[in-house]
């Protein structure tokens, strides 16, 4: 990995040694020392989770919401200040559990953001009870048995919410997951990766090897600007049967593209002293 030593901070990862969470981290450390993001252009938003400790590990500026509500922080964020990279890092419980509804409109509304979700099919901060992602039959503390329910498909729901670009990818192929991140981070639009984390303590069924195993990347004839095709290849996940890539990629206004052409405003662009703070509130309520 490139030098990263600006976006070090004192603390050492905690999570479980072969965690998915270590390649996110690296990946996208990898992926801000190319692209130059830094305090100055970029924030981060996280939910609650393993997934949220990434933010201790990176020295960027940095809010962790309540459980489930990065997506709608990473809104106001970019809504008050337009020119910020705005990231989401969010788990699949933290997403589709407490934050299914704010996923879905995020998506509806095409706001230019980067969601990058920690996918290991489970509520593992917890220790290991099922998520909205967890297979059917799973066996975890919370279902000893089996789970009874049946998983959200996340990439679908989010082609079908009017997300603007969707992918996946996997944690261990760091190169491939930093190139996508950035990719995603250049779209004008929601971008979400839905990144397959192996939980290496609570989740011995989407092993590192499980997915060495049993994924693709979609080819260069695959047409990601057809949705009824991204639909299809999203139902996939199997044996020797998981795609990765783009899926769906289609450019449209951003929410913030269109809000802002009609107004012509951006909160941290007005100019401001100290004396007229209540007149601007009085615009904002």
């Amino acid at each position: 990995m490139k030098e990263s030593g600006y976006l070090t901070t004192p603390c050492s990862p905690t999570w479980c040694p072969g965690c998915g969470n270590l390649n996110i981290w690296g990946a996208f450390k990898s992926a801000a020392i190319e692209q130059g993001w830094n305090n100055a252009n970029t924030v981060l938003v996280a939910g609650i989770g393993c997934h949220g400790h990434i933010l201790n590990f990176l020295k960027l500026t940095s809010f962790e919401g309540l459980h489930g509500r990065a997506l709608p922080v990473a809104t106001g964020i970019k809504l008050a200040n337009g020119d910020l990279n705005v990231f989401v890092f969010t788990g699949d419980g933290d997403c589709f559990g407490e934050g299914g509804n704010h996923f879905i409109h995020a998506c509806r509304r095409n706001h230019n953001l980067t969601v990058l979700i920690h996918d290991n099919s489970l509520y593992a901060l917890t220790t290991g009870q099922t998520s909205p992602l967890s297979p059917h039959g799973l066996r975890t503390k919370s279902t000893p048995t089996g789970n009874p329910d049946e998983p959200f498909n996340p990439l679908a729901l989010a082609i079908i919410s009017g997300a603007t670009f969707v992918a996946r990818a996997y944690a261990g192929d760091m190169p491939k997951l930093t190139s996508l991140i950035v990719e995603a981070n250049k779209h004008r639009g929601i971008a979400v990766i839905d990144i397959l984390q192996p939980c290496v303590t609570y989740n011995k069924t989407f092993t590192h090897q499980f997915f060495r195993e049993n994924t693709y990347y979609l080819g260069e004839k695959y047409d990601p600007t057809n949705r009824e095709e991204a639909l299809i290849k999203s139902q996939e996940f199997g044996t020797k049967q998981i795609p990765l890539g783009i899926f769906y990629k289609v450019d449209k206004p951003s929410y913030e593209d269109s809000a802002l052409a009609k107004t012509q405003k951006n909160i941290l662009k007005k100019s401001i002293q100290p004396q007229a703070i209540n007149e601007l509130f009085k615009n904002y309520t």
